[in-house]
């Protein structure tokens, strides 16, 4: 269940509060005579190695001067210019840096503690061993290799790090020049870390597949798409991390093959290419699976082949079809970032020699772009040397930077995951958020969530007599274990008459969840459509074992609205009676609005009757007894109690699904003077002895005519 809402209140926001048990500290909008300085500087970085046409060799001593650029046929100044051979790379004394703590990883990562200049003329190789597409003979034969570049063909201008991903990327070995550190990183691998499969079947059609007695063929289009899109994030985060260093980067990555499903990966195509290229870092994709035999049948680890395909030559041209387009994929990431691919080989020495020579002497141009638009379209490099005697080796362009309204849905629909998984907020939009809990049996609750946004915020559009505007909303929830268990994938489109005054309201949001007791961690992205800004809230859930307690309540609910709801089976408890109960997040009300509370308590004890006869054995009885709950509400004001509702007793049990007794109380805030308040909510169970008295901070505002909310007639009771 979910809605949407404009609340008719102020944009007032207090904090921190607590909601029920569930505490939730509200984030502070930041406050108005705070300004903000943003300072955009893209530079595009590019290596260009210049040999001579006759002999190959590397020609050094140029200058700016000697080079033009042009992107897209439009010369371009040069703003930065830096040559490195390895040639003159100077030995690294890791751990040896005036703090004693450093090493070559601090470098990378620009921890001034050392000389970030140390890195010049050195070679910055990471070889990334994916395990999830490679079989174990693949692991096996990329290992060998990958031990023999190192006790043989390691320079000491190398400095290679060593990562892997099977269920999780994992950085083995950082940047060393240590042969033993490395050959032990790569050694951990072997062939029962591979845990690869073929490609899963494209459509289902069971054409030309095995004939494995099954009848049904899975169409595994959709695995296939999430596998490589994993995969492509994998190498945008490694590039990611290693923004921070000019030299070029190599990685050497081993891949039992990936495979694109049209249009589906393009967004993490996209992304994991411009993450390298802005690293300045060249890939050189390496197939594992080396040159392989496709008999016309199959091998002998697979079945007949059902159907004629066999005969009619297409299984065989399905099998080139599949290795050509797990290819693909491989060839495209290295042609756009720089670098070569290797494929149809047993021997991947030439991949370690292709990097060591391409980074053997280069030089590093830096230009800002004259083209100041963001559209995320492809730039075709040219750089050219005013001389005819030598040929240049460069990447032939990139992708610009793409602002929110230039963005395909595709990346659109990243860059929210992408805020989702980062461990930094988003705060470009203020998002508040309420969870409270009710049990709908006994090891299962419902979560009701809600989100509020100022409506000052959201940029509106207007649109006939509508202002318009829309908002996406990604919410998850992780177990203690980071396992998620719930997500929300929502759009929102708003359409409001422009007497509603949104700017001086809120958005309200809500939505639940069904979990059962314990640790959650939930959190929340919010992205405004019209600029593409966005806003994130996360904290941890604890949700109750009401076995433990000897009064079981449910959260308390603070409203000040309720909105016609006519769904009959709604598994939502705020709504009931045809009517939903929106919670006040910020506990902020006016003097002219009503103050309604909810709460539930469960399993309450039946008082004593007449003895009764044990049921029979394997039969149970109905629990008897009427019950008998006491409750009032009251508000206290410095410490002295200002106001207290009637006491109201409940005898019978009124939501029997839940075994709850229900209390809802409606209390016009009229007699209560404007200030600070703690709202005391008392319930005693007379037949158990057991009691509870959750407090409350609200606050009551002087009314605001222009914001006044429809008046109802105040009482208060058992549901």
């Amino acid at each position: 269940m979910r809605r949407i809402t404009a609340a008719l209140l102020a944009g007032l926001m207090t904090g921190p509060v607590c909601y029920g048990t569930l505490p939730v500290m509200a984030q502070q909008a930041p406050p108005t005579s705070t300004f903000t300085l943003r300072v955009e500087s893209n530079i595009v970085l590019t290596n260009v190695v210049v040999r001579d046409k006759k002999t190959g060799a590397v020609i050094k001593g140029l200058t700016p001067a000697d080079f033009t650029v042009l992107e897209n046929g439009k010369p371009q100044k040069i703003a930065s210019f830096d040559f490195q051979n390895v040639d003159e790379a100077v030995s690294l004394h890791e751990k040896a840096t005036v703090s004693g703590t450093a090493s070559v990883a601090d470098l990378v990562n620009r921890n001034f503690a050392a000389n970030p200049a140390l890195l010049k003329d050195h070679r910055l190789i990471v070889m990334f061993f994916d395990l999830s597409s490679m079989q174990p003979e693949d692991v096996d034969r990329a290992v060998e290799a990958a031990q023999d570049y190192i006790n043989k063909k390691m320079q000491p201008a190398d400095l290679v790090a060593a990562v892997s991903m099977n269920t999780s990327l994992s950085l083995d070995q950082d940047f060393t020049a240590d042969k033993a550190a490395l050959l032990k990183a790569v050694g951990r691998y072997n062939g029962t870390e591979g845990t690869g499969f073929a490609a899963g079947n494209e459509g289902g059609n069971s054409g030309g597949t095995s004939d494995d007695a099954s009848s049904f063929t899975a169409d595994d289009s959709e695995y296939n798409s999430l596998n490589t899109d994993r995969e492509l994030y994998a190498i945008r985060t490694i590039a990611k991390s290693l923004e921070g260093v000019d030299q070029r980067k190599s990685m050497l990555y081993f891949s039992g093959g990936l495979t694109r499903q049209g249009i589906e990966n393009q967004a993490s195509m996209r992304a994991a290419t411009n993450a390298a290229v802005r690293a300045n870092m060249a890939i050189y994709s390496v197939d594992s699976r080396g040159l392989q035999a496709l008999p016309p049948v199959g091998d002998a680890s697979k079945g007949s082949l059902r159907g004629t395909a066999a005969y009619s030559g297409g299984a065989m041209q399905s099998q080139l079809d599949a290795n050509f387009g797990s290819q693909e994929v491989l060839a495209t990431l290295s042609a756009d970032t720089g670098g070569k691919a290797f494929f149809d080989s047993n021997d991947f020495a030439p991949a370690f020699q292709q990097i060591q020579h391409d980074t053997e002497a280069y030089y590093i141009l830096g230009f800002r772009s004259t083209d100041t638009a963001r559209n995320g379209a492809y730039r075709k490099l040219t750089i050219k040397l005013n001389r005819n005697d030598a040929k240049l080796e460069y990447r032939p362009g990139y992708y610009a930077p793409a602002d929110f309204q230039h963005q395909k849905n595709e990346d659109r629909e990243l860059a929210l995951m992408e805020q989702m998984r980062s461990d930094l907020p988003a705060t470009d939009v203020a998002v508040y958020l309420q969870a409270l809990y009710f049990r709908m049996e006994e090891n299962r609750f419902f979560i009701p969530v809600s989100l509020i946004v100022p409506g000052s915020q959201i940029p509106f559009l207007k649109n006939g007599d509508r202002d318009k505007a829309s908002i996406d909303i990604l919410g998850q929830v992780k177990n203690a274990q980071g396992i998620s268990v719930g997500e929300v994938r929502d759009t929102v489109k708003l359409a409001l008459d422009p007497s509603q005054q949104v700017s001086r309201k809120n958005i309200q949001y809500s939505t639940g969840f069904t979990l059962a007791p314990g640790h959650y961690h939930l959190k929340f992205v919010l992205r405004e459509n019209q600029t593409g800004r966005m806003g994130s809230f996360e904290t941890d859930l604890q949700v109750p074992d009401l076995k433990k307690v000897p009064l079981k309540l449910s959260s308390v609910v603070l409203a000040s609205q309720q909105t016609p709801n006519p769904t009959k089976k709604s598994t939502n408890p705020l709504v009931r009676d045809g009517v939903e109960w929106i919670p006040n997040i910020a506990h902020v009300f006016r003097q002219n609005q009503h103050l309604y509370l909810l709460y539930e308590v469960y399993d309450p004890t039946r008082e004593k009757e007449n003895a009764v006869p044990k049921p029979s054995l394997g039969l149970t009885r109905r629990a008897s007894g009427a019950v008998k709950v006491l409750t009032s509400i009251e508000f206290m004001n410095g410490g002295v109690k200002v106001y207290e509702t009637p006491l109201i007793s409940a005898d019978t049990v009124n939501v029997p699904d839940r075994g709850a007794v229900a209390f809802q109380f409606d209390v016009p805030l009229t007699q209560l003077k404007p200030g600070t308040y703690i709202c005391q909510v008392n319930v005693i169970d007379d037949a158990g002895g057991s009691f509870s008295f959750p407090r409350l901070a609200l606050r009551v505002e002087a009314s605001s005519p222009q914001l006044n909310a429809p008046a109802t007639a105040g009482s208060g009771g058992q549901q």
